[in-house]
């Protein structure tokens, strides 16, 4: 532990500390970076694997793009290449890095070359990147290459300063992480010399990429960068490792930024540039769209709102989306809520016109934000975009217009009506209703159109001179320009309540709908219908395929609940199944992973991991899932992740109860057993001994006495056997009484000679009613009964009782009642159960329970009951009372 200069400890951050373990889990990334292509970086790449595997080490080529140069091509001679996949893509034969192969060698280093590489629509994974990525979570070292036009950050950079748009790219991210970051890199000059010599590209392709791309401007741009990031990554790895190691030294500031997200074709180059300037600060980030309530929004800004959002997450930041009027307001609200250092936002060029309508938001956001810094992104020098055919208007937007020609027309013809008839001197409010009624028909968009048609037919019919659009007085012009703001204030105002009932609506409409999903997820009774319930509501909410597949321990995936129903996934599918469940990330339709494939799986994710994975097919896959879906998805899967998890623990709960109740049972059986077969056992051993040592010594009357003991004692051990016997033929069904019209005399008859025989100390009194009818039953069985409760009387009841037998009404009541202690009111029923013992109000242990247990069961099978009642007489002893159904006898029977 290092001390400060004023004797305090130091202690190294527990979040780098962190930071660090987790790199121990992955392979190592080592990235061969260079300024533009054509540098060497495969050669450098290949030069050193070369001396590594003179060295001994583990090392293969997993792809290696040599582009025909005789001198990289060397290289590969004497290192071990893996095979590539073969891909048929539109009758073309595609070679692409074969990730499986890779796992399935798990060298202790491999080359990918070209890290930006856009794989072909048929692999696990669109970018080569994320191949990387695998292989690093697999501890596998990884060597790659990379050119900085390629950042996902610097993308706009470069497209600006060289003029040519970049396709292929990769998170900053990537290299961020990276564990080494090696800088390849020559001169404009000996770069464009090698173009010049065929070391780069066929003479062709060189002299046309001299011309548009590889000029000493845009190579010195591009070196310029290079030079920059890689100075940024070796900063972050020397305070990674300061923080590491507890050494003082003068620490970044806690910088914390916020990005602004319109809807307008700037966001994507505002949130690069924020991006940016957040690896230059080394500072997290986050990326904020605020909407409106009730505001339409065109479909196309809300994709490009959402590719905004999503870029900013690939690029290292942290996305969000707020509700709020005021759009500044709400901003500074979130900035003083994350602790935000400085807000970046972009200021397009707008018209007289939108700058007069509304305030503008850098403005307000710079008036407002007295603490925090704005940095303003402008669109002056971008390059200008290609034209793009517009949109036509939506369908709802013609109806509209229609709808405002339609209800002028209608107004003014009552207008002229109410002139004729009424002498209305002002027709304006009649058309002022209108416009009103098409704002709340059609929104705002009608309400303006209405006001238009409103202020020309107004001009037209009613004002002089009429049947022109010309005005002869000017009050009446006034009148006019009145109508006609009164009516476009009142449409806009109708419109938005209209607008804002709309959204109202829709977020009751959502809000009710996960109210719905979580009754029928707390009212499932069990998994299966936890799954289906939630499979169906997903199909009816986001208008998609649904399936829910189950991770039954370490098998593979099954469907277990689908709708509409899916037999089976195809491979691509249950791959990206499968990748959901391993890696815990959404896979599948519009994701890194597998994006061709029908359905978009994502992990249902709890406290024990991933219980489940649930899928959906939207119903236009050309469209991504808008915010709105996006969201509502999110609370099915969280609401199915909790409810499947409870689901999980109420069956583990009742399996646990159950081990329990068998351990349980399990000791109170050895108990017994150690207890009720070790004691005769002893006595008979002891009786044995005793006859075989001394015999001869002993009288015939001590003999008689232990071969007593032995008959005794072996009795008790066989009724004790006999006893676990009818349990297990009780609790395995097996036991098949006889249905015969059976004395009840003759059976008490019976039981009481029996227990004069085996239970000598127990004085046993009975009393027989004359009227007794006969009861259908087994005899044999019945005795049995008879017999335990007596054996049970002698041991607990104070060494006698008394048997009764009566008819009450169609029931015959047969009791055996003694003179014991009695049992606690608390444990009258539970006496019945296996194993208890615990049911004396002397405190004393009772046995082992078996014997009232096996009544219990064979009177039942018989079609009886049986209960107990203490205090049975004079506030003492335990009455066992049954009842049986009384059966005359029919003929013959």
């Amino acid at each position: 532990m290092a001390e400060t200069a004023d004797g305090s400890e130091r202690r190294p951050d527990p979040d780098a500390l962190l930071a660090l373990a987790e790199q121990e889990k992955r392979g190592k990334l080592r990235v061969f970076l260079g300024a533009a292509p054509g540098v060497g970086k495969t050669y450098a790449m290949l030069a050193r694997a070369k001396a590594a595997k003179a060295d001994g080490c583990d090392i293969v080529v997993g792809v290696a793009e040599t582009h025909g140069r005789a001198e990289t091509l060397a290289l590969l001679d004497g290192l071990e290449s893996l095979p590539r996949r073969k891909i048929d893509y539109r009758g073309r034969a595609l070679e692409e890095f074969d990730v499986d192969a890779a796992l399935a060698r798990k060298p202790r280093i491999i080359l990918v070359d070209e890290l930006a590489h856009t794989n072909a629509p048929d692999c696990r994974h669109p970018k080569r990147w994320q191949d990387v990525e695998e292989l690093l979570e697999a501890e596998i070292d990884v060597w790659t290459t990379l050119n900085i036009q390629h950042l996902e950050g610097l993308a706009d950079i470069v497209s600006r300063v060289t003029g040519v748009a970049v396709r292929e790219t990769v998170p900053d991210l990537v290299l961020q992480n990276a564990d080494d970051v090696i800088l390849v890199d020559i001169t404009p000059d000996e770069l464009l010399q090698r173009l010049k010599e065929g070391k780069v590209y066929v003479p062709q392709m060189a002299e046309r990429a001299i011309r548009n791309f590889f000029t000493p401007r845009n190579l010195t741009a591009l070196r310029e960068l290079a030079l920059r990031r890689t100075a940024d990554r070796v900063d972050d790895q020397m305070v990674d490792y300061l923080r590491q190691s507890a050494i003082e030294g003068p620490w970044a500031t806690s910088e914390r930024l916020l990005v602004c997200v319109g809807a307008d074709r700037l966001c994507e180059r505002v949130v690069r540039a924020g991006a940016r300037a957040a690896t230059a600060l080394n500072a997290p980030w986050l990326a904020l769209h605020v909407e409106r309530p009730g505001e339409e929004q065109d479909p196309a800004e809300g994709r490009r709102v959402d590719e905004a959002l999503r870029l900013a997450e690939r690029l290292g930041g942290e996305a969000l989306r707020v509700s709020g009027q005021d759009l500044a307001a709400e901003t500074l609200r979130v900035a003083r809520r994350e602790n935000i250092t400085q807000i970046v936002v972009g200021r397009s060029r707008a018209g007289w016109f939108a700058r007069l309508a509304r305030k503008s938001l850098t403005e307000e956001l710079v008036r407002r934000s007295t603490d925090i810094a704005v940095q303003i992104i402008t669109d002056g020098g971008a390059p200008a975009e290609p034209m793009r055919r517009v949109a036509p208007p939506h369908r709802r937007f013609w109806l509209g217009v229609a709808a405002a020609l339609l209800s002028s027309a209608v107004a003014a013809g009552v207008a002229a009506l109410a002139e004729r008839w009424l002498a209305l001197p002002d027709p304006s409010l009649i058309f002022l209703a209108s416009v009103v009624a098409c704002a709340l028909g059609f929104g705002v968009a009608s309400a303006t159109a209405a006001s238009i048609f409103s202020f020309l037919a107004l001009d037209f019919l009613f004002v002089e001179p009429r049947y022109d659009i010309s005005i002869s007085e000017p009050r009446e012009f006034l009148s006019l320009l009145v109508f006609l703001s009164i009516a476009m204030v009142t449409g806009t105002l109708a419109g938005r309540a209209r607008s804002r009932s709309e959204a109202m609506r829709a977020r009751a409409e959502a809000a009710q709908s996960l109210f719905d999903l979580s009754r029928k997820l707390a009212s499932a009774a069990n998994l299966d219908d936890v799954l289906w319930a939630a499979a169906n509501h997903a199909q009816k909410a986001l208008e998609a395929k649904s399936v829910v597949l189950l991770v039954p321990g370490d098998a593979d995936l099954r469907i277990a609940a689908a709708w509409p129903p899916v037999d089976e996934l195809d491979a691509g599918e249950a791959g990206a199944a499968r990748w959901a469940r391993d890696k815990a990330e959404p896979a599948g339709w519009r994701t890194d992973t597998l994006p061709r494939v029908r359905f978009q799986f994502h992990p249902l994710m709890t406290t024990r991991g991933v219980v489940a994975v649930a899928g959906i097919e939207p119903r236009d896959p050309s469209e991504p899932l808008s915010a709105q879906t996006e969201r509502m998805l999110t609370a099915i899967l969280e609401q199915t992740a909790v409810a499947v998890d409870r689901s999980l623990l109420v069956g583990e709960s009742v399996r646990a109860a159950a081990l329990e109740e068998n351990e349980r049972l399990r000791t109170t059986l050895l108990s017994s057993l150690s207890h009720d077969l070790r004691t005769p056992l002893a006595a008979i051993i002891g009786a044995v001994t005793s006859l075989r040592q001394l015999g001869e010594k002993m009288t015939a009357e001590e003999r008689a006495d232990l071969l007593a003991s032995i008959e005794e004692e072996a009795g008790r051990l066989s009724r004790f056997v006999v006893n676990l016997l009818d349990m297990s033929r009780i609790e395995s069904g097996a036991l098949a009484p006889r249905r015969e019209l059976v004395d009840i005399g003759d059976v008490v008859r019976g039981a009481l000679e029996r227990a004069r025989k085996e239970l000598p100390r127990l004085t046993v009194t009975a009393s027989l009613a004359r009227d007794l009818p006969p009861i259908r039953g087994d005899a044999h069985l019945l005795g049995q009964v008879l017999f335990n409760l007596l054996d049970n009387a002698q041991k607990y009841g104070g060494g006698s009782a008394a048997v009764y037998a009566r008819r009450e009404g169609g029931e015959l009541a047969l009791s055996v009642t003694d003179e014991g202690p009695g049992v606690k009111p608390q444990d009258l029923e539970r006496i019945f159960e296996k194993f208890y013992r615990g049911g004396r109000v002397d405190g004393r242990k009772a046995g082992t329970g078996l014997g009232l247990s096996i009544c219990r069961g064979l009177v039942e099978a018989m079609g009886g009951a049986i209960v107990a009642q203490s205090p049975a007489a004079r506030r003492r002893g335990t009455r066992m009372l049954m009842r049986f159904p009384a059966a005359e006898p029919r003929g013959g029977a």
